[in-house]
């Protein structure tokens, strides 16, 4: 059971402020019966809503994919820098989602948001091994030694031992390297600590792919749109 006005107010027909008012102006209908109680207990998986003889479609959750831009932060609010939430219409905003996992401030790509807590959990937690997947470039040339390193298990500065993870190398040059690595954790700066292991820096970083969820290239940088059913089954799998 849930108060009226938080489900007429998730689904984005204004603040709990317009949803009294809807109420005292006798246009909010509860199971055919019209409700000026905005305060009141509803089961919205079971009764009918209505607001001005219209049907409400009731969700408890939300699910976006980001393409996040340079210069945004991964969190739900800053007092100075802009958010990812900053970015979303208000129509999702008042689901109050939040990022799973971070992507550093400089770092582009794939972000995943939504409300949902238990799939969340699931999603960065390091024990269900979900795949991150980044492409990068590196100041240096990396090379094979490189590639046996993240592969037993890079060590951090302050100590921590990264699991096996899959390092590839897509070019090579004097100028440096275009790699993808694969992860299955997300210590903060985790790539580019990996790469400061081994004497190189990340000069750019994108997430390309999370939990088997490719980064729909149809998103520009700072776009985002719902997952579809077959993207969200792919996620619960894990």
């Amino acid at each position: 059971m849930e108060r009226l006005d938080k489900i007429i107010s998730n689904l984005g027909y204004g603040s709990r402020k317009d949803v009294k008012s809807f109420a005292k102006k006798g246009i909010i209908e509860v199971d055919g019966v019209i409700v000026k109680d905005n305060g009141m207990l509803v089961d919205p998986e079971k009764s009918i809503i209505k607001i001005n003889g219209e049907q409400i479609l009731y969700r408890k959750y939300i699910y976006l994919m980001m393409n996040k831009p340079d210069g945004v932060i991964s969190a739900t609010h800053d007092n100075k820098d802009e958010t990812v939430i900053d970015l979303l219409e208000l129509e999702h905003q008042v689901f109050e989602p939040f990022p799973v996992g971070r992507l550093d401030k400089d770092t582009v790509g794939l972000l995943l948001l939504t409300n949902d807590g238990e799939l969340n959990h699931r999603l960065i937690a390091p024990k269900w091994h979900v795949d991150k997947v980044y492409y990068a470039k590196i100041d240096k040339k990396v090379d094979e030694k490189d590639v046996a390193a993240f592969k037993n298990g890079i060590t951090l500065d302050d100590g921590y031992k990264c699991m096996e993870a899959k390092l590839e190398i897509l070019s090579n040059d004097d100028n440096g390297s275009d790699i993808r690595v694969t992860i299955q954790e997300g210590k903060y700066h985790q790539v580019k600590r990996m790469f400061e292991a081994v004497d190189k820096k990340v000069v750019y970083l994108k997430r390309e792919e999370f939990g088997g969820l490719l980064l729909d290239p149809t998103l520009e940088e700072g776009e985002y749109r719902e997952l579809t059913d077959d993207e969200l089954s792919l996620l619960r799998s894990y």
